[in-house]
């Protein structure tokens, strides 16, 4: 089993920064890829960014140049740097965890943006 925890999230102004973690815990040596989605009201989860344990990184197309995902191995967190916020970006953020037979979501961090 493992059990993902996101904090971080907040209100915010557009054009400011937050910064999510998410904290891994249990059989961790089974993730591989780990991740962030975000789900707005009424729209579907997407994902926003994921990173997998050799380091490489994908991103949604409407935040590349403005998050950055990073991981740290050896504590079994991974991070979330969002920069130039936009009100578009409000939504509820997820951490994910994905590996063999491993897909394992948190909670949930809510962002709120303000015009």
């Amino acid at each position: 089993q493992v059990q993902v925890v996101e904090s971080g999230g907040g209100l915010v102004q557009t054009g400011g920064s937050l910064r999510l973690s998410c904290a891994a815990s249990g059989t961790t040596f089974r993730i591989n890829v780990m991740a962030w989605y975000r789900q707005a009201p009424g729209k579907q989860r997407e994902l926003v960014a994921a990173i997998n344990s050799g380091g490489s990184t994908n991103y949604a197309d409407s935040v590349k140049g403005r998050f950055t995902i990073s991981r740290d191995n050896t504590k079994n967190r991974v991070y979330l740097q969002m920069n130039s916020l936009k009100p578009e970006d409000t939504a509820v953020y997820y951490c994910n965890a994905g590996g063999y037979r491993l897909d394992a979501w948190g909670q949930g961090t809510l962002v709120t943006v303000s015009s």
